[in-house]
């Protein structure tokens, strides 16, 4: 992920960014099953990716979001509007998944979009946030973490 404009030292972004990785290593998982043909052990990967971009999804819109849609509205509404894509088919993964042969393509592809997606966060959001957010709306971001009490991996070494 990124490292060259230092937002990753605040906290905030810091534990979106650690949720990222996390995010990126299940979707190699989940591409590995696709390779396999491994459609049950891809909809259990699909519902951890679920389990984990929950509480993530939630910080960003609920607190980071906010303080950032005032100054690039239709690039915000565009991510929210993705996060509604990729929920929808991972939430597939709860249903009938094995009688829909149509459903692991449609999983591989919104993967591809999410992928692009937390790029834009990457390189785009959380740089700006950076920039622009003051400190009590990084404490408004913090606190929505705290309501949902949702962890972020730890650092790695």
């Amino acid at each position: 992920m990124c490292e060259y404009c230092g937002c990753q030292a605040v906290e905030s972004i810091g534990a979106l960014t650690r949720e990222h990785e996390e995010i990126v290593t299940l979707i190699g998982r989940i591409r590995d099953a696709w390779r396999d043909r491994e459609i049950v052990r891809m909809a259990e990967l699909a519902r951890e990716t679920a389990s984990v971009l929950g509480p993530h999804t939630r910080v960003e819109e609920e607190g980071l979001f906010p303080a950032l849609e005032g100054e690039f509205p239709e690039k915000i509404e565009a991510l929210r509007e993705e996060h509604r894509r990729i929920e929808t088919v991972l939430a597939e993964a709860n249903g009938p998944f094995l009688t829909d042969p149509g459903w692991p393509q449609r999983l591989i592809t919104a993967l591809g979009l999410l992928r692009e997606h937390i790029l834009k966060e990457q390189d785009g959001v959380f740089p700006a946030a950076l920039a622009l957010l003051d400190p009590e709306q990084w404490e408004a971001v913090e606190a929505v973490r705290a309501r949902l009490g949702a962890r972020a991996p730890e650092p790695s070494v």
